[in-house]
């Protein structure tokens, strides 16, 4: 069955080539059970989704709508052989780092269910910035990671509650449509004919189908 391999969070770390001096990237499993909320706007809200986790960029991260970004620990082990060194759980910024579950394949709007009481629901992709590349320490770091289109996923709250490693993920409903967590992140980077089929997908991040939009209106 999917699970909840780790929850992770933030251990703030200097960034003296971002925008604010510090990041919260440096994310790590917690052995104890953290509660899920929803943070509120992007600017002016908690920031995370998970209590106990800092997100220092808040014009670029967190709010509704990235309140919990999750990565398959399948990807991280795919990752693990490209760049030939162990990758913990947590060292791609994730809060959430799964086991069974296919997150580039999943849908947006595509609802999990953590545990007995959180329901989270897939709302955009993680596009990688320069903080990241930093962080990772790899050459071409962007570039690479872009090509693999293995991005994660942002997730919004929709119930409450705790979760913690090792709980049960199940699938509770996925949309009537066929646009996913990859055909999101591939139309935002390197296959823009792929923006219109975003236009029309209510459960994506609003931010990101205003983007998609001025971009086709503009072509």
């Amino acid at each position: 069955m999917p699970s909840l391999l780790s929850v992770n969070v933030s251990v703030p770390r200097p960034d003296p080539g971002g925008d604010v001096g510090t990041t919260g990237i440096d994310r790590r499993p917690v052995d104890h059970p953290v509660h899920v909320r929803a943070p509120g706007p992007k600017l002016g809200g908690l920031g995370s989704g998970l209590v106990g986790d800092e997100i220092f960029s808040r014009r670029h991260h967190g709010g509704d709508d990235q309140a919990v970004y999750a990565y398959a620990r399948e990807d991280l082990d795919w990752w693990e052989a490209e760049l030939g060194h162990p990758l913990p759980s947590g060292v791609f910024g994730e809060n959430a780092t799964t086991r069974g579950l296919d997150v580039t394949g999943a849908l947006i709007g595509e609802r999990w269910a953590i545990g007995d009481e959180v329901l989270l629901e897939i709302a955009d992709v993680r596009i990688p910035c320069s903080t990241f590349a930093r962080w990772i320490e790899e050459e071409h770091w962007v570039k690479r990671f872009t090509v693999a289109a293995r991005p994660g996923a942002y997730l919004r709250v929709i119930t409450p509650g705790e979760i913690r490693g090792g709980d049960p993920v199940t699938v509770v409903s996925r949309p009537d449509h066929d646009v996913t967590v990859g055909v999101v992140f591939r139309a935002l980077t390197r296959e823009p004919e792929l923006l219109p089929r975003l236009l029309d997908v209510p459960q994506l991040a609003q931010s990101t189908r205003d983007h998609a939009a001025r971009r086709v209106h503009a072509t």
